[in-house]
């Protein structure tokens, strides 16, 4: 169980989005996703990054090059768009069912927050340097018993936006559990307990775990 361990996970998401059912497939949700990030949020967009399906030879798909031109298209720079592979950048149902590559939107916090390798970058696993924040699901294929797939009739898009961790990046802490809504709650937890939040490592899990799952009630 990642809760209370690390500074994202959560065991009850609040998500923004938009959904597509044939009117608009990866352009419009990509392109929608840009307006947000750079005219509603207002994030820098220097500090937004990327990624794709690099692809799976099991499943019989290159790179999602459609992906990575529209990004190039709308202005992010061929560097900041990163290939992941199918346990990343790929989302289905688990079984048969619809499925299709995704596109994540990460935040970079910045290189003195990273572990410092020449191979940092969003899906980095020895720091948490970048922040998945959005995820943008192409579902274009319906994958059948045998794992083969084929094209759904009509091309739809799922979105999701973490509540959290987008307030986490405009309120500029490095934790979701930073924020104002969850600071309140471990306020009301320290006058109850007597043990504050970053009293001791014990502490301060013991205080994401409760407001996590006292939110969620």
């Amino acid at each position: 169980n990642e809760v209370g361990l690390d500074t994202s996970h959560l065991t009850f998401f609040e998500m923004l989005g938009n959904f597509s059912f044939g009117q608009y497939f990866k352009e419009g949700a990509i392109e929608y996703a840009t307006e947000f990030v750079r005219e509603h949020l207002k994030l820098d967009w220097d500090r937004i990054w990327a990624s794709v399906h690099a692809g799976d030879p099991e499943l019989k798909l290159g790179p999602d090059q459609v992906a990575i031109d529209l990004w190039e298209k709308i202005g992010m720079p061929p560097e900041r768009i990163v290939p992941l592979p199918t346990a990343e950048n790929f989302w289905s149902v688990g079984g048969p069912g619809p499925c299709g590559p995704d596109s994540e939107i990460y935040w970079d916090w910045g290189e003195a927050a990273g572990c410092g390798a020449s191979d940092c970058l969003p899906g980095c696993t020895r720091c948490e340097r970048f922040l998945e924040f959005w995820n943008l699901v192409f579902m274009e294929y319906e994958q059948h018993a045998d794992g083969t797939l084929t094209p759904l009739p009509k091309q739809n898009i799922d979105t999701g936006l973490g509540l959290e961790r987008g307030a986490a990046i405009l309120q500029d802490v490095r934790t979701v559990y930073e924020t104002d809504g969850y600071q309140r709650i471990m306020d009301w937890i320290a006058s109850e307990s007597g043990v504050a939040y970053g009293d001791s490592p014990a502490a301060t899990k013991a205080h994401r775990i409760l407001a996590d799952h006292g939110r969620g009630m």
